[in-house]
């Protein structure tokens, strides 16, 4: 294992904010993984797991413990069985199911981070979430000093949820295994309806797999969701909010706030989210609120290409992003009543 003392953080991350850790260990097998997690553990040092550094948001003063960044490989696909690596670099993996002819993450394609931290998150964008195509997760235990194989049921996924999340310092995920679908070259069925306007279908058609891909990267490409160190508004961790879920009641205040506000024909996105909640979009709350595309005079600023996105211009410490944040959460609960949470995972800060 490579190992630096007082190392930088901020070159690990999208938003490339936050201050260094006291020690930095990068593992590159599983077994590698498992022996900095239990030295940690044996020691009471605090453990920092880093993969892509998606999503991340670390403090200015840094990690006062190990980070341990998990850099394994391994890509194994027989028939339509996946097992990735958690080091693996998602959107590489992404396209080379596609090459392989295979239906069920097409959709997940541009999504910067590593295999590992998808199921953490749930990872899901443009009708596609990986818990429908996720069958095991196996992972290091913590409280049991074991390695286990997690079922499907077992990772509890919900929206943007998971069992790892709900239980963050319990779980090191180390392999995740997927069952995708040979559709002779074609992709799942389309379920957004961003994404069959933009391949010119209608929502359940299946299209090649290879257009589904590259249409999903230019409608991301055009939110500044795929990474470009010349491109300012890809230096952040894609939707900084989740989308609200409301119960029915807390629904209809809302849509109460929305007409007081904006007008008696104003109606605010509304999606079914199980029995008796309705998800909203927090795009939509964040504009309405006033925070449109680019808002912000200083070295962050919301993304010119997509509201979601909170973006650092080259000279942002993670402070001035949390004052940002801090703003928009803010303002949007002042004008529709509404909570935004945060997506990305806060080291040594909140909001």
């Amino acid at each position: 294992m490579l190992e630096l003392h007082d190392a930088p953080l901020a070159p690990l991350t999208t938003f490339r904010l936050g201050g260094p850790a006291t020690r930095l260990v990068t593992a590159t097998t599983d077994a590698e993984v498992v022996a900095a997690v239990r030295e940690a553990d044996a020691d009471g040092t605090p453990l920092l797991v880093i993969g892509g550094g998606s999503n991340l948001v670390i403090g200015d003063k840094g990690f006062a413990g190990t980070a341990l960044r998990i850099a394994t490989s391994g890509f194994d696909l027989v028939g339509t069985t996946l097992e990735l690596a958690a080091g693996e670099v998602w959107t590489d993996a992404v396209a080379r199911t596609v090459e392989a002819g295979l239906a069920g993450v097409e959709c997940l394609a541009g999504i910067p981070g590593s295999a590992g931290a998808t199921p953490i998150q749930n990872v899901g964008a443009y009708g596609q979430e990986v818990s429908a195509t996720i069958t095991e997760v196996i992972a290091y235990d913590r409280r049991a000093g074991e390695t286990v194989t997690l079922s499907n049921e077992e990772c509890a996924f919900s929206y943007r949820h998971s069992r790892f999340k709900a239980d963050p310092e319990r779980y090191v995920v180390l392999r995740v295994r997927f069952a995708l679908e040979d559709a002779d070259g074609l992709s799942a069925p389309v379920k957004y309806a961003e994404t069959a306007r933009a391949l010119g279908v209608e929502p359940g058609d299946r299209v090649p797999l290879t257009q589904a891909r590259e249409t999903v990267l230019e409608l991301r490409a055009g939110k500044g969701m795929v990474l470009d160190a010349e491109d300012h508004d890809t230096w952040s961790a894609g939707s900084f909010f989740t989308n609200p879920i409301l119960t029915d009641a807390d629904f209809a205040v809302f849509h109460a706030r929305v007409k007081e506000r904006l007008g008696e024909d104003a109606v605010p996105p509304a999606f079914p989210a199980g029995e008796g909640r309705t998800k909203t979009s927090a795009a939509w709350l964040i504009d309405k609120a006033g925070f449109t595309k680019g808002y912000g005079s200083g070295p962050t600023r919301i993304s010119g290409k997509h509201t979601l996105a909170l973006t650092n211009r080259g000279e942002a410490t993670t402070e001035d992003l949390l004052a940002l944040a801090r703003e928009v959460v803010a303002g949007v609960r002042e004008a529709f009543g509404v909570t935004l949470v945060n997506e990305p995972v806060m080291v040594g800060v909140g909001l």
